[in-house]
């Protein structure tokens, strides 16, 4: 099945570990829990992109760092070279179509994911973004469930996983590309990445291992050296995209807002607190907030498409600009920062949208209620239009908007960023912000006063409720509202406050 892994492009020295060119290089975008887990979403099913062979390069070679940019991030990998033609395998005798195993690098420069808008071809398929070797190890030789990938920056390690982390195994992996088109030999299939991909910067050396530690022998490929430099400048503003970065791709390549020193959104609200905002009346939060000085913190304008249900959760924010055309044209279509959004809010989560209050188009639909509903999001707040109104209360999800409207997104906006300040109905949001809303309207309440004012607010709610019993019982409220001495002592008498 397998061929003799001797050299074709012996000429070529990028090629000289590999049995031959590889016609084609298949690239998993996510494949590892760890992963998985450190970007807060894990796919159902595999999915892939493509790099050029050309991308390919040898242990020891130089990785360039366009001038300008910012963003070069490694990824350590597992790479299976195809052994024979492949073409509608079973999941059974997929492993046996493997010919062998070797180390790669998915070099990647995340100042061009937005211009490639998913596809990756511009941010992963340059000259070099593609280090394979130095060695093969035979996959008859190995059980492809116990192979262990190391990354190493200056001499650090920085990765560290085995295949049992896997969240789609290999065998899969050859099987369902094989149902789509044919695997021919030679072809490469990169595996994914596990946790701590990050950034480098020129200086920096890299090196990968891919090793089965339990199998006879202990097979390993040896390290696999990268070197990256600074590389000229080499971009034609008049012939493409240029590189661009904003803090969701720096969070993204460094791994986490954290690790790209980027301010981090508070942890999420803890159970008893969340029980007390959402007994609590949006009012009598608002109250509160005013005794401490707080008057700008109700977004103005916004109304709930469920007025029963109550919202409580920390903001995700998501800021939308007003239409230009070249704008809308780099960053409205693909993957953009509104898809994004809803594809990374959490659990308990609120979605609130900059949208200047403008209500001419929709500010999301139906798919992307959906999307933050699956996601477990506590609601979506927005100052502009909700398109597909009825299907998006059908959802169930707490929304607050301007209203409804049919024409979609790009009549009046630009996605244009996410996970930082805005302004939504006319107050200040920050990620992390304490979100409540009620038939009465929305609230923001800073994270340090939360439960202070929740406290407060709940408090002075059972005084309110014992006033009102007492104007029930035919007391005027002279006195009584806001209560004198007189008033406070009996309450105080009746309650043991």
């Amino acid at each position: 099945m397998t061929i003799d892994p001797t050299p074709a492009d012996a000429v070529d020295p990028r090629f000289a570990a590999l049995p031959t060119r590889p016609g084609k290089i298949i690239a998993v975008h996510l494949s590892y829990e760890s992963r998985a887990a450190q970007r807060g979403r894990r796919p159902e099913h595999p999915s892939y992109f493509f790099k050029p062979s050309s991308s390919v390069a040898a242990s020891g070679a130089t990785i360039d760092r366009p001038a300008g940019t910012e963003l070069l991030a490694f990824e350590g990998e597992i790479a299976l070279v195809i052994g024979g033609p492949t073409r509608d395998v079973s999941l059974e005798d997929a492993w046996d179509h493997v010919g062998w195993v070797t180390a790669s690098n998915d070099f990647g420069l995340y100042d061009l994911r937005a211009a490639d808008r998913g596809s990756n071809v511009r941010s992963k398929g340059r000259d070099g973004f593609t280090p394979i070797g130095p060695g093969l190890i035979d996959a008859r030789a190995v059980d492809p469930a116990a192979l262990r990938v190391r990354t190493w920056v200056d001499g650090e390690l920085v990765q560290d996983d085995t295949t049992a982390d896997l969240i789609f195994p290999f065998a899969q992996i050859v099987a369902d590309l094989a149902q789509h088109f044919t695997l021919e030999t030679g072809d490469i299939i990169l595996t994914g990445t596990p946790a701590g991909s990050s950034v480098v910067v020129p200086g920096d050396v890299v090196e990968v291992e891919v090793d089965a530690p339990t199998a006879e022998g202990a097979p390993t490929t040896g390290r696999l050296v990268s070197r990256v430099a600074e590389a000229p400048a080499s971009f034609d503003p008049s012939l493409g995209s240029l590189p661009r970065v904003d803090d969701t791709q720096r969070a993204e390549a460094w791994g986490s807002r954290e690790a790209a020193g980027l301010p981090v959104a508070a942890a999420g609200l803890s159970p008893a607190l969340r029980t007390k905002l959402e007994k609590t009346p949006v009012a009598g939060l608002s109250q509160q907030l005013r005794k401490r000085g707080l008057n700008n913190v109700t977004l103005d304008g916004v109304r709930p498409m469920h007025p029963g249900a109550k919202l409580v959760g920390t903001a995700r924010t998501l800021r939308f600009v007003p239409h230009r055309e070249d704008l809308f044209a780099s960053h409205g279509g693909g993957y953009n920062a509104q898809k994004r959004a809803f594809d990374a809010v959490g659990e308990g989560e609120v979605i609130v949208i900059e949208a200047r209050g403008e209500r001419g188009s929709g500010t999301l639909g139906d798919i992307l209620a959906l999307r933050a509903h699956a996601r477990g999001a506590a609601g979506i707040v927005t100052d502009g239009g909700v398109r597909d109104h009825d299907a998006v209360a059908a959802v169930g999800i707490p929304v607050y908007s301007s209203g409804a409207h049919p024409a979609v997104l790009g009549r009046r906006h630009v996605p244009w960023d996410t996970d930082l300040t805005i302004a939504c109905g006319g107050a200040t949001v920050q990620p992390g912000d304490v979100i409540v809303g009620d038939a009465d309207g929305v609230i923001v309440i800073p994270p340090a006063l939360a439960e202070e004012v929740a406290d407060a607010a709940i408090a002075q709610e059972d005084e309110d409720a014992w006033i009102a019993a007492r104007v029930a019982e035919g007391h005027p409220v002279d006195g009584l509202f806001p209560m004198n001495d007189d008033w406070r002592r009996r309450y105080r008498e009746d309650t043991g406050r």
